[in-house]
């Protein structure tokens, strides 16, 4: 299990590996283009190879790609629909030049259709994102939160998966502040973890986004915050950190960069203490 941390690739995708090694980043995740949409620049030959110098270099593997934030599959709008099916299809493309392990979307809101419509819709454009796809960079779902927002449930998500079918969809990306803000109670973990378990199947996570939360259980508000400060706690991430060590599943943390060096070492300090246990 390897843990890292959320990088911008301001001034190209091959810095990236030494800004998240100077934050004591195992692992990373980048995007590829701006989060809020426009034009995305070239994956080249040439920007792929000083990329992967660059991880080779400091060490960094693997890599993961979050999907720009713009995508809804469910919207009532044909070209945001569509646009985002190919979005999704490009960023594995994207991702697979790169040599990245997986890409994570979220799946958009269900507001506009209703949750029954809604699902079908992400189901259908899911499917046509992936037809034909032959790469080995691998899509993930991220569970949401928020009221009306596709996959804030778990049980939701792996509806959908089994719907769409495809080797491509390798299963999901958990984040624990979405989660609790969606009414998964870390601090009552074991019973969590069997709720997970019992909707999805714990196979089916494939990366963990560690965060901890500024927004009470069950509000549906998305606050991250730095690890141990709060509403989840250092006592549940020790247990969660303990679970990935387990399952070897690693773990990306998406705060702020003024401290996210004191939440890699803190994580590190969790697994490292779990091993002596073991």
């Amino acid at each position: 299990m390897k843990i890292g941390a959320h990088v911008s690739i301001t001034g190209g995708i091959w810095k990236a590996p030494w800004r998240a090694t100077t934050l004591g980043c195992e692992t990373m995740q980048i995007f590829t283009r701006s989060p809020q949409g426009g034009s995305a620049a070239t994956i080249t030959p040439a920007v792929t190879k000083k990329f992967q110098q660059n991880l080779q270099a400091c060490q960094i593997n693997p890599v993961y790609v979050h999907a720009p934030y713009y995508i809804n599959l469910a919207s009532v709008n044909n070209r945001i629909r569509y646009g985002s099916a190919n979005a999704i299809r490009e960023e594995l493309a994207r991702a697979n030049a790169l040599g990245v392990k997986y890409v994570m979307t979220h799946l958009g809101t269900a507001k506009d259709l209703g949750a029954i419509k809604a699902r079908q819709k992400v189901i259908q454009m899911l499917k046509q994102a992936l037809a034909g796809y032959r790469g080995k960079t691998k899509l993930l779902l991220e569970n949401s939160t928020g009221g009306g927002v596709i996959g804030s449930h778990l049980d939701e998500l792996s509806a959908i998966m089994k719907a769409v079918d495809s080797l491509a969809l390798a299963g999901i990306c958990l984040d624990t502040q979405h989660g609790y803000a969606s009414g998964y109670d870390w601090k009552n973990f074991y019973k969590t973890l069997e709720q997970i378990d019992q909707e999805l199947g714990l196979d089916k996570i494939k990366l963990i986004h560690a965060n901890d939360s500024q927004s009470i259980l069950g509000s549906n508000i998305d606050r991250h915050e730095h690890i141990g400060k709060g509403k989840i706690g250092k006592k549940s991430f020790k247990k969660i950190t303990a679970f990935a060590t387990e399952k070897n599943i690693d773990m990306i943390l998406e705060t702020k960069h003024d401290a996210v060096t004191e939440d890699i070492i803190l994580l590190k300090n969790f697994r490292q203490n779990e091993t002596k246990r073991t």
